[in-house]
């Protein structure tokens, strides 16, 4: 069995999360995936324009509406997620992760916050500007972070819910929440959820790169479903209308790095679909 740790870190804009994220991560010796790190491993991967593209915000309206490109962005982006997590134990910063790895009891997910004259405060002093200007970066962050995570997983990002750990730097100094952080995350009930992380990290990455291809390749439907049973075998069943599709979507499934069985369970469809 293969144990593997992640801590996922989320912040208000003026809070000194990355701070805390940075230092954390240092403490532990885990690796640390912020934006700048996330991109640079897409770059490699060759996903770098789809996940600076999407960015942590939601689509333009019209592109929402008459493109599929946000949805390719998003499975893209999670994708990324899933491959650098199978390098080890890591800290992400932002980027959805609480969500995107909130299948594994051994993911620690933190909440930096703190009140919003507080923030501005910050803000003022660490970006040189007035208060004027810091109160609409704080709202714009705060919208943008909630419009992504409403899009992506249709949740609120400030649900508690999501969260093991909610740290309010008004009081506490970097310090403190670094610490408070640290032992949580050598907790008993973090370190003892024995789950084997890599056979799932595969299983989610790869169900991840399914959904993309079939979007990419204009073959999504809302008859048609995709499953990963295990690391390396897709089932994929519904209703098709031709052999053709049936034969294309098989095709396309074993064209998929890290696919390496089909199990084709599609079932061509002669009638006529009602209306809704």
């Amino acid at each position: 069995m293969i144990l593997m740790y992640f801590i996922t870190i989320s912040e208000m804009l003026g809070t000194k999360g990355v701070q805390v994220a940075q230092e954390a991560a240092k403490g532990l010796n885990y690796a640390y995936y912020g934006e700048a790190e996330l991109l640079h491993f897409a770059e490699e991967m060759g996903f770098f324009t789809d996940v600076r593209k999407l960015d942590e915000k939601g689509p333009p309206l019209l592109e929402k509406f008459f493109s599929e490109k946000p949805k390719i962005y998003l499975d893209r982006l999670q994708s990324v997620i899933f491959e650098v997590a199978k390098k080890g134990n890591a800290l992400f910063f932002g980027k959805g992760s609480q969500l995107l790895l909130n299948s594994f009891n051994c993911a620690l997910h933190v909440l930096v916050t703190g009140s919003v004259e507080k923030r501005i405060q910050r803000i003022v002093e660490e970006k040189k500007v007035n208060r004027e200007i810091a109160e609409k970066m704080i709202r714009r962050s705060d919208q943008d972070k909630r419009g992504f995570l409403r899009f992506a997983f249709e949740e609120d990002w400030l649900n508690p819910n999501l969260y093991d750990l909610v740290l309010n730097t008004d009081k506490l100094t970097v310090d403190s929440a670094v610490k408070m952080v640290m032992d949580a995350a050598k907790s008993d009930a973090i370190k003892a959820c024995g789950i084997d992380s890599m056979k799932l990290l595969e299983k989610l990455s790869l169900q991840r790169k399914v959904e993309a291809t079939a979007l990419e390749a204009g073959m999504e439907s809302q008859h048609t479903f995709y499953e990963v049973e295990d690391g390396a075998t897709v089932r994929i069943y519904g209703i098709v209308y031709s052999l053709q599709e049936k034969e294309a979507l098989e095709k396309m499934m074993k064209g998929i790095k890290g696919v390496k069985k089909v199990i084709n369970n599609l079932t061509l469809f002669s009638g006529a679909m009602g209306a809704a």
